[in-house]
């Protein structure tokens, strides 16, 4: 397994899949099920940093941990990174220029403009000189387009340096195009299409959400290379229900 996420995603196929419970327990067992990584969401629901940054420490190393920041401003950031995850998904990047204020809030001098702490990224001070040394090449910079202006834009977005992936969020997509949840609809597919290609294009590598395996192998097929299956939550119930169904037919 590369050593970084940054030089994973050129290289290799990521399976992951959400987290959304402050239980450090929950992404110990994700990543020893196997996941490639842990997208570990503070957009939505009602986790913090700090649970965010227990979930990281109880993976220890066993895969890669993205935090999603609840916005994309140089506080959020800032403080996500220094809890030592191994990239950021910076949500509802519209624009180039949005798209270049993140990968310099994300990056300290002089390639961008963060701030220094001394949080877990930085061994609490003890790793200190060889973290800074290093971040800027280690820390992947992922954006997420999932708004039918970053669609008309994606050209634009990927040629901003310092990306590292671009993840689709095919839900908000679609409710930008008034078909809020009909993520299977030709124009949903066609904005994801051009989305897709436009990345291909450009060797950048393409993610995307999906439901369910069936979803997510079929993108695993047409080239995605960060693919999130679910959540936590999802897979919990899933299963709970499966069993429960297989006892009750018997």
């Amino acid at each position: 397994m590369p050593t970084n996420l940054k030089d994973a995603l050129r290289t290799k196929l990521l399976i992951g899949t959400l987290v959304t419970t402050a239980s450090p327990e929950v992404a110990e067992v994700l990543a020893l099920a196997g996941f490639d990584w842990l997208f570990i969401d503070l957009e939505h629901g009602s986790l913090s940093i700090r649970d965010a940054q227990k979930s990281i420490q109880a993976v220890a190393r066993r895969c890669f941990t993205v935090v999603r920041v609840s916005d994309a401003t140089a506080e959020n950031i800032k403080r996500v990174l220094d809890t030592g995850c191994d990239g950021i998904i910076a949500p509802h990047v519209n624009s180039a220029e949005e798209a270049s204020r993140i990968v310099a809030l994300a990056k300290y001098p002089p390639l961008g403009v963060r701030s220094v702490g001394l949080g877990r990224a930085q061994g609490y001070g003890l790793a200190f000189s060889d973290y800074i040394a290093s971040a800027n090449e280690r820390t992947a910079v992922i954006v997420q387009i999932e708004h039918k202006d970053a669609v008309a834009n994606v050209d634009y977005i990927l040629g901003v340096q310092g990306i590292d992936a671009i993840f689709v969020g095919p839900y908000d997509l679609s409710g930008s195009m008034g078909l809020l949840g009909q993520v299977s609809t030709d124009k949903v597919l066609r904005a994801i299409e051009k989305v897709r290609t436009a990345c291909a294009a450009s060797k950048m590598p393409f993610g995307i959400f999906c439901s369910t395996a069936e979803q997510a192998s079929t993108e695993i097929k047409t080239g995605s290379r960060l693919v999130a299956i679910g959540t936590d939550l999802m897979h919990m119930a899933n299963a709970a229900r499966t069993v429960l169904e297989a006892v009750r037919q018997h």
